[in-house]
């Protein structure tokens, strides 16, 4: 049997970047709507947990899972436009790990002391992807710097900012660790962004 030929398919990859910033949208938009719908909820202090918590739950949990698409549209573009070298494969992996992350922290539901129904594992999650934030970029600066020096820099920027960042979040009074949470969001998003935008302008080339 005769095997087509394989090659870049340019409208895919258009859709699924486009895809991966919708989510990254769809994300933010479901925490805005739900700081002005969810009773007494002050969004300085207040995490994005706690919106992911009672009545309204479902409002974050759709922007989650939305997110969630997105890293796996990432994965699936990095895959398809593989550019080279292992770093760039632990990278594709590292996403696919990370969506699944994002994917059980809003599917489990639990957050902290409010769940006391069998083995709590939120705390453990937010470490595993403090972690993979900080190293998918860096396994995949090499790759991402065939496409632009622009691309490389801006990972390692990102990269950098997260290391820094993240781990002040668990010394912050609670009082302001709300908004410092939102902040790591964008970084997050951030690097969804970034490499939907190489996977886009890649395609452009194409066609």
């Amino acid at each position: 049997m005769k095997l087509p030929e394989a090659g870049h398919e340019p409208a895919l990859i258009v859709a699924l970047g486009w895809f991966a910033i919708a989510g990254c949208v769809a994300m933010a938009a479901s925490i805005l709507i739900a700081d002005f719908v969810v009773p007494e909820h002050n969004w300085i202090a207040d995490t994005i947990s706690d919106l992911g918590a009672g009545k309204y739950e479902f409002i974050v949990d759709i922007g989650i899972y939305a997110f969630s698409a997105s890293l796996i549209a990432i994965a699936l573009l990095a895959a398809h436009v593989h550019m080279g070298g292992w770093g760039w494969s632990l990278g594709i992996a590292g996403f696919a790990f990370l969506a699944l992350i994002v994917f059980l922290v809003g599917a489990r539901n639990e957050y902290g002391d409010r769940d006391s129904d069998g083995v709590v594992i939120h705390i453990y999650l937010v470490y595993a992807l403090g972690v993979l934030m900080a190293a998918i970029p860096l396994l995949m600066v090499k790759g991402a710097g065939r496409a632009g020096k622009f691309y490389g820099r801006t990972l390692v920027g990102i990269a950098v900012v997260w290391a820094i960042s993240a781990p002040v979040f668990f010394f912050l009074p609670s009082s302001i660790d709300g908004i410092y949470e939102r902040y790591l969001g964008l970084v997050a998003f951030s690097l969804v962004i970034t490499l939907a935008t190489l996977f886009i302008k890649f395609a452009r080339r194409l066609q």
